[in-house]
């Protein structure tokens, strides 16, 4: 596991949010969410569907605004900021989303989608960073002139986990980045995230409605019910002493991923 024990990236201060609805009931979709995530540290939030858990990270991503309570981002305050204002945070956050094909333009190679991440430098240090992130997520660099329908699911996860990276930005948000490939790609992809957060050092926060897979990737574990956090703590100790019942019923329904190279199921995505 990586060290967690640096500042403070991310902090969610009783965070709340609710909705509105077309008969006049109010939805609370967060109820007083507080966690804390510091550099370095790869962070799980779990959940079933319902639970709060794209609500959170919108609010951490200043795509939404909470109802009560802050969200600071490297000590700045950017749940009320206006949206010039978040301009740097757009630039040091970066997502890598559950379903690959929808999140890659069709129209663009993989060498153009990878160079849109970068801004303010150079056509060869663009190109340079291009070859970079395709050895270091496991493609030929060859694949760079090729478009996105020409790759299998877990392919493309990879080229979208390496336009995510190219930037080298400061928190990496995953969000279901699984869930939408077979059981033996999603040991790849979950080994592949492991390896490459610890090596270049990027704070990570990772959502899933596994614990199982959670585990696989996070130091730390928060656990959202219904919009509340009902446990968090480093992910190990959650998974082997779970404190709520919640949690106790993840942990009964999660698989175990296990990672070896010389079984055939696991050739490469």
């Amino acid at each position: 596991m990586s060290d967690v024990t640096g500042e403070i990236v991310v902090e969610a201060q009783d965070v709340e949010r609710i909705y509105g609805s077309r008969r006049g009931r109010e939805v609370h979709a967060l109820k007083g969410v507080s966690f804390q995530v510091r550099r370095g540290e790869r962070f799980g939030i779990v959940g079933e569907s319902g639970s709060g858990k794209s609500t959170l990270i919108r609010l951490l991503a200043a795509l939404d605004r909470p109802t009560a309570g802050k969200v600071f981002f490297e000590g700045k305050e950017i749940s009320s900021q206006a949206e010039r204002q978040l301009r740097p945070l757009r630039r040091q956050l970066q997502f890598v989303f559950q379903d690959p094909m929808s999140s890659l333009d069709p129209r663009m190679t993989v060498r153009a989608i990878i160079a849109e991440a970068l801004v303010g430098v150079t056509r060869l240090e663009a190109d340079q960073r291009v070859l970079e992130m395709l050895e270091a997520v496991g493609l030929p660099r060859e694949a760079g002139d090729r478009f996105p329908h020409q790759f299998s699911g877990g392919q493309r996860q990879r080229i979208s986990i390496a336009r995510a990276l190219a930037p080298r930005p400061a928190l990496l948000i995953a969000d279901e980045p699984v869930s939408a490939l077979d059981v033996s790609v999603r040991a790849q992809i979950l080994n592949l995230l492991n390896d490459l957060t610890q090596r270049s050092g990027v704070t990570m926060v990772f959502v899933s409605h596994d614990l199982g897979v959670i585990r696989q990737v996070c130091d730390t574990v928060a656990v959202l019910n219904q919009g509340e956090l009902v446990e968090s703590g480093p992910t190990d100790e959650v998974y082997r002493s779970p404190q709520h019942d919640y949690t106790k019923a993840l942990l009964a329904a999660a698989p175990v991923l296990k990672y070896r190279p010389q079984d055939p199921r696991f050739a490469t995505a």
